[in-house]
């Protein structure tokens, strides 16, 4: 069984950055492939980025390219989503997840481990 939280959320100003973090436990971290989603009030829940197992193999959403980056400490057990230049359309829940040694995927299906989410709202 594997544990994630999420943290760093927060209000902020369109423009403005912020960095979350999901802390993992309970299995080897370089043995996940950790994805970030989120989730807008009254829509689906959709794919932001992620991170092979390996992180030889990150993959972005083409509306956050450019402007968020995904790294991973595996000392720390601890997978990061730096988002900057932050819009109002970034407003959501974000959530990591994870899979066992699986490839990275877009869908949220084969993830097995879900955090509790965090909330991120940015204001114009």
């Amino acid at each position: 069984q594997v544990q994630l939280v999420e943290s760093g959320g927060g209000l902020v100003q369109a423009g403005d950055s912020l960095r979350l973090s999901c802390a993992a436990s309970g299995r080897t971290f370089s043995s996940l492939t950790m994805g970030w989603f989120r989730q807008a009030p009254g829509k689906e829940r959709e794919f932001v980025g992620g991170s092979s197992w390996s992180g030889g193999r990150i993959y972005y959403a083409d509306s956050v390219k450019g402007r968020f980056t995904i790294s991973r400490d595996n000392a720390k057990s601890t997978v990061y989503l730096q988002m900057n230049s932050l819009k109002p359309e970034d407003t959501a829940v974000y959530f990591c997840a994870a899979r066992t040694w699986g490839d990275l995927r877009l869908n949220q299906s084969p993830y097995d481990y879900w955090g509790q989410g965090t909330q991120v709202t940015v204001s114009s």
